[in-house]
């Protein structure tokens, strides 16, 4: 999926539904008319009968290799990719079973995956690039980040340093450690006198962070917001005319619009222009899901982009009695952001964590001068190649 935390299932299904419409164009002819973004456009070879497309959109500097979301391709950063040629040499890989890439039934797992991108960069002979992965990325990131750390120079997450990419205890996981640390908490009330600050140490030492993080799992579980009342609105006919009418109904609903070269990558374009549905089963991003890990570590210099709150889009605000109903769901939303942006900063050694509030998950399209400001710095404090 590519939505954050991938827990609960609340979390997927109120904010990153959209994120798993899969899409695929279907003339050649009109692919080329409408993808108006200016890279060279290669397939390679990653698996027995596997190929990806892999977009150059050129610059100069160390390799910045794109990664997208579930239900995305490489396309998906036609708009964001000129912008970042300044500070680097820009790809972008589109995951197997989207887009233009060979669609087979398996190799969805997040090792497999990893391995993909991994025969990319060989393919291509990038040393030591910045991979740079929006959402469900993340957990590809996090794979080469511990399994190749000598093959990068650094990873960014753009909304996308979740659970699935950096594992964060749940509820039950901190009950059993809270079970046990207050066994051995029992035992250092039960010795022999101290001071009040050799006590206070004592417990600290025991308990560490895990009352914290088990208070906080509560909290989250007590305040989960209700289903939200109302769905979002559909595109009649008239919003799917074309590309363009398409795109602006999308802004005025959602806060956002996908790139040209994204839709025609993704969505059926008819002869006459009109844009039909998307053809990638949701399938593949159920497999997706199914083939992660839990990442501990990231040894590698990192950078971790939250959009927190999230900005769910104006259809929300579209109905004024529903209000209440979605500014529950952002408070929500804020906490557990916040509480996976804050395990990682104290978690992930170095890392630098940047909170953009009210950034629509697609925070490199809505934020992109942000997103793009904090690439740069990140990529310029790095060491030589």
């Amino acid at each position: 999926m590519a939505h954050p935390l991938i827990r609960p299932r609340l979390w997927i299904t109120v904010v990153g539904w959209w994120l798993l419409t899969g899409l695929a164009a279907t003339a050649q002819d009109v692919a080329i008319s409408r993808d108006r973004s200016e890279h060279r456009v290669r397939m390679v070879m990653v698996d027995a009968n596997v190929q990806l497309e892999v977009l150059e959109w050129g610059g100069s500097g160390r390799p910045l290799v794109l990664l997208a979301g579930a239900g995305n391709t490489a396309h998906v950063f036609d708009e964001l990719a000129p912008r970042l040629a300044g500070v680097g040499h820009i790809y972008g890989i589109t995951r197997r079973g989207y887009g233009a890439s060979s669609a087979p039934a398996d190799g969805y797992s997040v090792d497999r995956l990893g391995t993909d991108v991994l025969q990319v960069l060989d393919a291509l002979a990038l040393e030591r690039p910045v991979l740079i992965g929006h959402s469900i990325a993340g957990q590809e990131l996090s794979f080469l980040a511990t399994k190749n750390p000598n093959r990068l120079a650094g990873v960014v997450y753009l909304d996308g340093a979740y659970r699935y990419a950096f594992y964060r205890p749940g509820a039950n996981d901190n009950l059993k450690d809270l079970r046990r640390k207050l066994e051995l908490l029992e035992a250092e009330l039960n010795g022999p006198p101290r001071t009040p600050s050799q006590l206070t140490a004592a417990i600290r030492s025991v308990l560490g962070d895990t009352l914290d993080e088990f208070q906080q799992d509560l909290r989250e579980l007590m305040t989960a917001p209700e289903a939200r009342p109302v769905s979002p609105p559909t595109p009649t006919p008239s919003n799917l005319k074309d590309l363009a009418a398409y795109r602006a109904w999308s802004a005025r609903v959602f806060g956002y619009a996908l790139p040209d070269g994204e839709l025609v990558a993704t969505r059926t374009i008819a002869a006459n222009g009109s844009v039909g549905s998307g053809k990638t089963s949701s399938e593949i991003g159920r497999l997706i899901q199914a083939g992660g890990q839990r990442f501990t570590t990231i040894p590698v210099p990192a950078l971790a982009i939250f959009a927190s709150p999230h900005d769910q889009g104006p259809w929300t605000r579209f109905d004024p009695a529903a209000r209440e109903t979605f500014d529950a769901f952002a408070r929500f939303d804020e906490a557990m952001t916040e509480h996976q942006a804050a395990w990682v900063e104290r978690q992930v050694a170095g890392a630098r964590v940047v909170r953009l509030r009210n950034a629509h998950h697609y925070l490199f399209i809505t934020h992109a001068t942000q997103v793009v400001q904090e690439i740069s710095a990140f990529v310029r404090a790095l060491s030589v190649p």
